[in-house]
């Protein structure tokens, strides 16, 4: 599974990745997330406002933090 989180680096974008990386521990998942910091390959995913998280290349959320359990229904929509 592919994780991605995109945001320019603010602290909202931080807080993201650690939720996110939080739920992929808690549901003992094999899961690769990285950080998508430019802006071209961001609007790629057509996201207006970040953060945002991606899981395998689709669009799960755009324009808040989400909650570590929201993020594992994310996950789990996936497997």
């Amino acid at each position: 599974m592919e994780i991605k989180i995109l945001g320019t680096g603010c602290a909202n974008c931080k807080k993201l990745e650690a939720n996110a990386k939080e739920a992929v521990k808690e549901l003992n998942v094999e899961a690769k997330i990285t950080k998508v910091e430019d802006i071209k390959d961001i609007m790629k995913y057509g996201v207006m406002r970040t953060p945002a998280i991606v899981i395998n290349e689709k669009v799960k959320m755009f324009g808040k933090v989400s909650s570590v359990d929201e993020i594992k229904k994310y996950i789990n929509d996936e497997k």
